[in-house]
This record gives C-alpha cells, sequence and structure tokens, in this order.
C-alpha cells in the first residue's frame, strides 16, 4: 500500500508540473518558453545526475569569467555558484535517501590549518572586503578536493578527466585563434606584430598558461598510462584472467578514447602554451612533464633510461642554444630566467623596455618582504597585499597588481610566519600524499596520479613567478586532488605496480 501511495504522488507531482509548464508556456514569449524548457530540462538531470555540476564546473573555471556577478560588492562567477550547488544537489539526496555520510579526505587537517591561519591573519587585516574573498578562494578549493573525493568513483573520474581535457582543448584553441589572428591588445604583440601572444579568456598571458599547465600533466599521464598498460596487456605480463588482453589490465574501449582525447589535447595545448610565451609556465610544465613521464616508468629500467635521456635532450638544448640553433624569441626568453630567482634593491633602478617585468617583479617582491618585516607573525592580513601596498610601494612603482608576482612571498606578507609555515607544510602533505599514491597505484590509473603529481609541479614552480589561485583555478586544482584521492583509495590488487612489464630494480622507492 505504501508503495502504491509513493506512486500516486510522483504521478500527481508530474502532472502538476506539466500543467504549471503548459500554463507558462502558453503565457510566454517563443524565446523565454524555449528557455524555460531548457531550464527545466537541466534542473531535472542535474537532479538525476548532480556530478553534472561538476562537470559544468569544470568549464566554468576557464570559461565563467566571461559572466561575472556582482554580489555585495564581490564578483561571483559560475564557478562559485556551481561549487555550491553541486554539493547542494549531493547532500539533497543524501537527505531523500535517509543516508548522508561525510568522509573527510585525506589532506582535510593540513588544509583546515592553514584555512585557520589564514583566518587569523584577518585580525590584523587593513581591509575584511579584501580578506574575505582570498580566504573563500582556499575554502572553495578544499570544497572542491572534498566534493570529488567523496561522492565520485572510478568512472565518474574518467568523465571528470574527458572534460577537463575538452576545457583544456577549448582554451587552447581559442589562444591559437588568437595568436594567429592578433585578436588581443597591442602590448602582446610579437614579431613586430606577426602574432600575438595567446591569452584565452583569462585576459593575461601568465595565468592562461597557467591553467594550461594544470591540465597538460593529466594529459599527458592519462595517455601514457594508457598506452603502457595496454601494451602491458599485449605482451602477456597481465594475470592470466578469462578474458581479453584489454579487460585483463582494466582497459575497455572507454579508455581508448580516453586515450585519444588525452594524446589529442595534449598537443593542441602544447602549442597553445608555447603561444602564450610565458616564462614561468614553460619552465614549470617542462618540470611537470619529466616528473609525469618518469613517474609513469617508476620502478623500472625504462625510468633511469628516460630520465637520463631527459638530462641529454636539456644538454643538447642549452647546447644549441648557445650556438644559436634555436629561435632567438624562445632563447631570449630564457636568458634572463636566472634573474627572476634572485633578489637585488631596485630602488633608483630605471627601468626600460628590456627590464621592466624583471624591475617590476623585484620593486613588488621588495613591498612584500617589507610587509613582512613589519608584521613577522601574522602579516598585514590575508588578501590585503593590495591594501598594504601604498605603504611600502617603492618609488614609481604604485600600481599593486593585486598580489606579489610570487605567491610564497605573498603568503609570508599577507599571513606572517605563522601562515607561510603552515603553507609549506600543508605543502608538503600534499606533495607527500599524492607521491605515495603515484607509487602504490596500479594499472592505467597510476599514469592519471602521475599526471596530479605533474600539476602540483607545475603550480609550485610556476608560482615562484605568478599568482595562480586566480579566476577559479583554485577550484582545478582541488578537483585534480579529488580526483587523485579517488583512484588511490581504489588501488588495484596486482602485485605487480611496475608498467609495461618493465624489470623492477632492486631496492627502488621501496
Amino acid at each position: 500500500m505504501s508503495f502504491l501511495r509513493i506512486e500516486r504522488r510522483t504521478t500527481l507531482a508530474l502532472a502538476v508540473i506539466v500543467l504549471l509548464v503548459a500554463f507558462l508556456w502558453a503565457l510566454l514569449s517563443l524565446t523565454n518558453a524555449l528557455l524555460l524548457a531548457f531550464a527545466l530540462v537541466l534542473v531535472g538531470a542535474l537532479v538525476a545526475a548532480p556530478e553534472l555540476a561538476v562537470y559544468l564546473l569544470v568549464f566554468a573555471v576557464p570559461f565563467g569569467s566571461l559572466l561575472p556577478l556582482n554580489v555585495g560588492g564581490a564578483n561571483v562567477t559560475a564557478a562559485d555558484g556551481l561549487l555550491l550547488l553541486a554539493w547542494a544537489l549531493y547532500l539533497m539526496r543524501g537527505v531523500a535517501r535517509r543516508k548522508i555520510e561525510l568522509r573527510p579526505p585525506p589532506l582535510a587537517l593540513p588544509f583546515l590549518a592553514f584555512i585557520f591561519a589564514a583566518a587569523l591573519s584577518l585580525t590584523v587585516a587593513r581591509s575584511l572586503a579584501d580578506s574575505v574573498p582570498e580566504l573563500t578562494k582556499w575554502i572553495e578549493l578544499f570544497a572542491a578536493y572534498w566534493l570529488v573525493a567523496q561522492f565520485f568513483d572510478e568512472t565518474r573520474v574518467e568523465r571528470l578527466l574527458a572534460v577537463m581535457f575538452c576545457a583544456g582543448l577549448a582554451q587552447a584553441l581559442l589562444g591559437a585563434y588568437q595568436y594567429y589572428f592578433r585578436l588581443g591588445p597591442e602590448g602582446f604583440l610579437l614579431f613586430g606584430g606577426a602574432n600575438l601572444r595567446a591569452f584565452g579568456t583569462f585576459e593575461q598571458p601568465n595565468p592562461f598558461a597557467g591553467y594550461l599547465g594544470l591540465i597538460l600533466p593529466l594529459a599527458l599521464g592519462t595517455g601514457l598510462g594508457i598506452l603502457v598498460t595496454f601494451l602491458r596487456g599485449k605482451r602477456g605480463t597481465a594475470p592470466e584472467r578469462p578474458t581479453n588482453a584489454l579487460s585483463s589490465q582494466g582497459i575497455t574501449s572507454r579508455h581508448l578514447w580516453l586515450f585519444v582525447l588525452a594524446s589529442g589535447s595534449l598537443f593542441v595545448m602544447l602549442a597553445a602554451l608555447l603561444f602564450s610565451y610565458s616564462r614561468g609556465a614553460w619552465i614549470g610544465v617542462a618540470g611537470a612533464l619529466g616528473v609525469t613521464a618518469v613517474m609513469v616508468l617508476v620502478r623500472s629500467k625504462r625510468a633511469v633510461t628516460l630520465a637520463l635521456g631527459m638530462g641529454l635532450v636539456g644538454v643538447i638544448v642549452i647546447g644549441l642554444g648557445e650556438i644559436n640553433l634555436v629561435p632567438n624569441i624562445i632563447s631570449e626568453r630564457f636568458a634572463t630566467v636566472g634573474d627572476y630567482l634572485s633578489f637585488e634593491d631596485v630602488r633608483g633602478v630605471r627601468a626600460n623596455d628590456e627590464n621592466f617585468a624583471l624591475v617590476e617583479r623585484r620593486a613588488h617582491w621588495q613591498a612584500a618582504l617589507g610587509m613582512f618585516e613589519d608584521s613577522p607573525w601574522l602579516g598585514v592580513g590575508f588578501g590585503n597585499y593590495a591594501a598594504a601596498y601604498p605603504a611600502y610601494a617603492l618609488p614609481r612603482w604604485d600600481d599593486p597588481l593585486g598580489h606579489a608576482h610570487n605567491y610564497y612571498l605573498n603568503v609570508l606578507a599577507e599571513a606572517g610566519a605563522i601562515g607561510f609555515i603552515i603553507y609549506v607544510v600543508l605543502w608538503l602533505a600534499v606533495f607527500w600524499n599524492v607521491g605515495r599514491a603515484a607509487l602504490a597505484t596500479g594499472g592505467w590509473q597510476q599514469g592519471v596520479v602521475a599526471g596530479g603529481l605533474g600539476v602540483l609541479v607545475a603550480l609550485s614552480i610556476h608560482n615562484f613567478f605568478d599568482n595562480l589561485f586566480v579566476h577559479a583555478m583554485y577550484l582545478q586544482v582541488g578537483m585534480t586532488l579529488g580526483l587523485v584521492a579517488v583512484l588511490s583509495a581504489n588501488t588495484s590488487d596486482t602485485p605487480d605496480r611496475g608498467i609495461a612489464g618493465a624489470d623492477v630494480l632492486e631496492g627502488s622507492f621501496e
């Protein structure tokens, strides 16, 4: 009888909805009626499959800034709303099923410790209006991490990766279009106006390149992981099972399509990264791809061979640069990289076209160090670098730019020694957690987790030159940590963790 009552209520609810839609359809114009129908279909799809909100969130990271909303003086993007919506949908589903089980992810404690330290610095902040949005970024990063780690499984992670590659591909194609057709500000022109630095939807080339650097290692790791796992099955190194070579290694036709998407987007994103002419991103992604490739082949002789090969390629590239066989536009971009890693008092230094970027960065670094010297324990307040900058600005460098062009100095200035130390501890914990997962995970999933480690490498290196916790990219980082948590929790039971049937080195990484 209770089942019949539920069926009657469902039928009655559907009838009421149909009548309401028909009534509104009759009153609204065709355009508004179609928009209403689309909205209802979207809402229905989201309620039925809350993970769709996460897939939309992936696209909202690069494209959400195109539709900003001003809420109480703060800019809110579609990414912020979709993250909140995704959590609401999953919790509503739990309530409907009368089962809500929230499991804190592995890195919950260090994340909460840093969020607390950042919040503590608000007690000395000059502008809470600047502090709250910056603190909210880290809360959202943790929420995105927890969301994927809590509610996703391996199948949804595969879909999430595919959506990430599609979003990165879309940004890369837009950047390539800007590069070739010179669609953008005159200040981004290259080669005497023949081309233009790609910047996508990020307004600047550096964050655009930084965003690509958060996806490229995942694309390489996923593609390489699927390829070598497939080759391992073809060579007959997998345990005998009553299935074909593909399924014996967990590789299906779905994974082959994921391989095609990862590989295709990888090359397009690499080209777009080159078109950005962002030195920080180039260095970060180079290190990230190297780490990813080595970690996929870890515990094997191929790992050593690959590492030596990468070193040899590096020597060759440097040598070619010395004899001018590398294009000048590239060698010149790297010629002064060492200067960006050193500190020098730039008061009184006259800026020109050649040294402007370097002098500007050093001026902001000096301002950040000045803030730390005056407020060594709690800093000037999280998110308050720009608010405090006028008191520390060097002559002729009045524009605060929003950050110190070095995220580590930015944290030191805003959160003081307490916040900086906890930030370092957090990042060490993140690297330790993901690195261990990359060594423990087997099959094609090992490539994805190795790609996640590569993402951390790219982010950490690029943050020496810039601040990548902007434009909702922190949500991309959070989702990446979440998918790593899912795959590492589903570690394969296969005892051989090597890839492609490689010989295991005695004592390596044990």
